[in-house]
């Protein structure tokens, strides 16, 4: 087998990636979109209780994490520059300010990095997800 053999075109093979993408970040099933994706806040289910896919074949590892940690960093510093410059408020004016932003931020966006995690292995068909059973 050659190595042309074995590629292939993303189309070929590829889910549509945009709806899946919106519906993990909804925390809902990529494939169905009316199932939920996780129990608890980040858990992913075994399967979709609505259309029944398979979704125990994710690995979003440590992904979701650290690109929370990249944006809420960003968000964060930006936000803390900006005050300061503005206002030059008390240091405990800041750290209650920033804290408060950065933890809210960081549970806000984890859940909603894991689902788009998972619905992006699903429309790329990767770690097992490559089922033709929800094809669209």
């Amino acid at each position: 087998m050659t190595l042309a053999a074995t590629q292939h075109s993303a189309t070929d093979t590829d889910r549509p990636l945009r709806p899946a993408l919106l519906r993990g970040w909804q925390r809902r099933c990529p494939a169905c979109g009316e199932g939920h994706l996780m129990t608890g806040y980040l858990k992913v289910l075994p399967a979709c209780p609505s259309c029944g896919e398979e979704l125990h074949h994710q690995r979003a590892d440590d992904g979701p994490a650290f690109l929370t940690i990249l944006i809420v960093g960003k968000l964060v510093m930006a936000v803390y520059l900006t005050v300061f410059l503005a206002f030059q408020p008390e240091p405990w004016v800041m750290i209650a300010l920033c804290w408060t932003l950065a933890l809210s931020l960081a549970l806000y966006l984890l859940p909603r990095l894991k689902g788009a995690f998972v619905a992006m292995q699903w429309a790329h068909r990767m770690h097992g997800f490559g089922g033709e059973r929800h094809t669209e």
